[in-house]
């Protein structure tokens, strides 16, 4: 424990996969628009940040930890979007597409922040799809890997996925 009564899970997790959330910083990032000043490195350590920040964590396993670092990871990148939307003012929209196996991230803030709207919407709808949605996107995971992490069949992720991808794509389509 530290000083403020916090267990060292936080560490220890982060220890044990940092290279892979590295790996899944670095897909995640190739999503992103040109000009983006965030690193793989960068990321994963605005992750520890921000996790090591929150107040009263309490890692409880694999699936809780990528859950939440998916979902830092989205924040981290959408309070990139917001400063860069914040320093150009303006832009073109170009379409978000939503592939078969993966979303192709925005290509402009404005469709970053687009999409992370649309992602507490569905939120609203269903917490466990917009989880995964945070796991593949933003995290970079596998269905299977996913599947695992969601303690359910790789069948049942991938119907997941695919209801919250058509729900994406209607979504982020009406606010064009």
């Amino acid at each position: 424990m530290d000083e403020n009564g916090r267990s060292d899970g936080l560490d220890e997790a982060f220890s044990e996969i940092y290279g892979e959330l590295k790996q899944q910083a670095r897909r995640s990032l190739r999503k992103l628009p040109h000009g983006a000043t965030l690193t793989p490195t960068a990321l994963v350590s605005e992750v520890y940040l921000k996790l090591n920040q929150a107040r009263h964590l309490d890692v409880t396993g694999r699936r809780h930890f990528f859950a939440l670092a998916g979902r830092a990871m989205r924040q981290i990148i959408v309070d990139q979007a917001r400063a860069a939307q914040a320093r150009k003012r303006g832009g073109d929209l170009k379409a978000i597409t939503l592939q078969n196996s993966h979303m192709s991230l925005a290509q402009t803030a404005d469709e970053v922040l687009d999409l992370d709207q649309a992602l507490d919407d569905l939120g609203r709808l269903s917490e466990r799809q917009r989880s995964l949605v945070e796991m593949k996107f933003f995290a970079g995971l596998s269905i299977e890997s996913i599947a695992e992490i969601l303690e359910c069949s790789t069948r049942t992720a991938h119907r997941e996925w695919e209801r919250a991808r058509a729900y994406l794509l209607a979504r982020l389509k009406a606010s064009q």
